[in-house]
């Protein structure tokens, strides 16, 4: 079940630096919400601060309130590794793990989470996951080969295909498309299109056309100035956002006079 997220009020620190201040939004399910803005701004905290990521850093933290269908994230009885089970992440560089095949690469959240499965049961996962992120039919010949020897846009789907193999609510996109070809990326586009019918997504990107072709919402932010924290400037539907923006800041950004 794909589920909203409620921002509020949320500062995010590293240490004692301020990163990311004031963030309000709501966002909605089975849909898809682009972070864009310049370099520093805080959008990739902010979407790591979505399912606990960023206090993986030491000294990080967050103040305010980030909810999941009213279920508070920070709250002190919630399990970060239960957070991060609920809301999957997809990184900038595709990141398979080396030394599994891509049939366990699928299976490694699944069996991180411990459960034991019948061989029936993998194997149904595995085909699950690689048809939902539309690498079957390239692979399904060659599963038990390593992961890495699939080219970048397939290893990034083979970590989409990790990603949803332990059905989470939400998955979030660090700037999945950065590393990869027009090809490989045109292929992500089509592959987020799909996905949001059972899956609430939030994406990074610094590709303006890419923003404008795959969300329906989209969140601009910016710094005030260096070393300042970074803030939420405009949020609001994608068409409006790239047509006629509420903020002067968000149509210098998009239109290409700064940043």
């Amino acid at each position: 079940m794909a589920k909203s997220i409620d921002v509020s009020d949320l500062d995010i620190y590293y240490g004692d630096f301020l990163a990311v201040e004031g963030v309000n939004m709501h966002i909605k399910a089975r849909s898809v919400t682009a972070f864009i803005g310049p370099s520093g701004c805080g959008k990739s905290t902010v979407l790591r601060s979505l399912n606990r990521m960023h206090e993986v850093i030491p000294g990080a933290h967050v103040d305010g309130k980030v909810t999941v269908d009213g279920q508070s994230l920070y709250d002190s009885a919630v399990d970060p590794v239960a957070v991060r089970r609920q809301i999957g992440m997809v990184f900038q560089r595709p990141n398979p793990f080396p030394t599994m095949s891509i049939y366990e690469n699928v299976l490694a959240g699944n069996r991180l989470n411990s459960k034991k499965m019948k061989k029936s049961e993998a194997d149904d996962i595995v085909e699950r996951s690689l048809k939902g992120a539309n690498l079957w039919n390239e692979v399904k010949d060659r599963l038990g080969k390593p992961g890495m020897g699939l080219s970048g846009g397939q290893q990034q789907r083979l970590c989409i295909a990790r990603a949803i193999a332990v059905e989470p609510q939400v998955l979030l996109m660090d700037e999945p498309c950065s590393a990869l070809d027009p090809i490989s990326t045109s292929a992500i586009e089509d592959l987020v299109h799909e996905l949001k019918s059972d899956y609430t997504i939030v994406i990074v990107t610094h590709n303006m056309q890419q923003a404008a072709r795959v969300s329906d919402e989209t969140g601009f932010f910016n710094l005030k100035a260096a070393g300042q924290p970074g803030h939420l400037v405009e949020f609001n539907a994608t068409p409006k956002m790239f047509a006629n923006p509420d903020n002067e800041a968000t149509e210098a950004y998009i239109s290409g006079r700064f940043g």
